[in-house]
């Protein structure tokens, strides 16, 4: 029953956005992250366990790309909004994360390993998840994604306050270490992925009152800063996400002001400046000069009141991106111009059904709306 139960959830979209159009500053914001080449990927152990005002200060300010990879999907939390445990409860926690990106706009990865409550030790922890499998799936992640930079949440020693914490920051430094070597997991290299050494890997380090791993010693980061674009400092998105975490009794206060984040490095060459040192972030890193350019074209010739301007730019920059080489990166790009090309378009589409659910194999009723809001071709 299990599984017609997940089938059923994943079909019940009984109202869905297929496009749903932004605003206008929204769709100028788009553009500019176009210009930025660079990569984060974030590891901990839990859903709720991201450092949710840092995320949209990667994903916004910086423009990087920019995920979270949850080991788990919080099946042996608490619940405090219902009766569901164990997978049912990963289920909702698994939705309560995809909303939280949805508010900082990262994207979202899962390991194999399963939460079994409260783990007294890394070793324990490492034990029942299958230390190499969880591995795997981990070196998989990072050489599908090819992030630039890997920060942790936690620690790998008792700091971490919980087995699981400090399993997934070894982990992490052994994946950032094994997705490099071809001798490790050498069957994913025959599914389409390379070996990946990213620049470094650092520890996001915290004070949670009862414990500060912070110091002056490490690279700091202020991160409060307020976007004129979205009219909302990253503390106040921050919260909004957090608050997405509702199973969990979890929510923050808008905050607004300076908000610092302390780094220690766990792996490759320390920065000195900026998490990115030494990292070439334009596209000049695939020889495509030209096009930092064209994005730059297009910023600059942007009509706050008429995107719809930008369209026929938009699609020559489709067109020359689409004649790169294949990479992670130009999948990536292709992906962000056709989305910021249907927005900019005025491309509005949803589907609605009336039926709550559907068994494979019977009918499914779908009524289809599409509306062009500008004429542009």
């Amino acid at each position: 029953m299990k599984k017609i139960l997940f089938l059923f959830v994943g079909l019940l979209s009984v109202y869905m956005h297929l496009f749903a159009q932004s605003n206008s500053s929204a769709i100028y914001a788009q553009i500019k992250k176009l210009g930025v080449v660079g990569s984060v990927l974030y590891i901990a152990a839990h859903p709720d366990d991201e450092n949710n005002s840092f995320l949209p200060y990667l994903t916004k300010e910086k423009n990087y790309r920019t995920a979270y990879l949850s080991l788990t999907r919080g099946d042996g939390g608490q619940n405090l909004i219902g009766k569901e445990q164990g997978v049912e409860l990963g289920l909702i926690r698994t939705q309560e994360l995809l909303a939280a990106r949805a508010q900082d706009g990262a994207e979202q990865f899962f390991s194999t390993a399963y939460e079994f409550g409260f783990s007294k030790s890394a070793d324990e922890a490492l034990k029942i998840w299958d230390h190499q499998k969880v591995l795997s799936d981990v070196v998989w992640v990072i050489r599908q994604y090819q992030p630039d930079i890997i920060i942790t949440r936690f620690p790998g020693d008792a700091r971490a306050g919980h087995g699981h914490h400090a399993a997934s920051a070894i982990i992490a430094n052994e994946a950032f270490v094994a997705a490099a070597d071809p001798h490790q997991f050498p069957e994913q290299l025959q599914k389409g992925v390379t070996t990946w050494q990213a620049k470094r890997i650092v520890w996001n380090t915290f004070n949670f009152g009862n414990i500060n791993t912070t110091s002056n010693s490490q690279l700091k980061l202020e991160v409060g800063s307020y976007n004129p674009l979205i009219g909302k400092s990253y503390g106040e998105i921050g919260a909004e996400a957090r608050t997405m975490h509702k199973s969990q009794g979890e929510g923050r206060t808008r905050r607004r002001g300076s908000i610092y984040e302390f780094f220690e490095t766990t792996g490759g060459e320390a920065p000195v400046h900026d998490l990115m040192d030494g990292v070439d972030i334009s596209w000049g890193r695939l020889g495509a000069s030209n096009i930092q350019l064209q994005i730059k074209e297009i910023i600059n010739h942007y009509q706050i009141d008429n995107p719809s301007a930008s369209v026929k730019s938009l699609v020559e920059l489709y067109q020359q991106i689409n004649k790169l080489p294949n990479s992670v990166w130009k999948t990536y790009k292709l992906t962000q111009v056709k989305d910021i090309i249907q927005q900019a378009a005025g491309i509005y589409m949803e589907a609605v059904t009336q039926q709550a659910q559907v068994i494979p194999g019977d009918p499914l009723t779908i009524q289809v709306l599409l509306n062009q809001r500008t004429n542009v071709n």
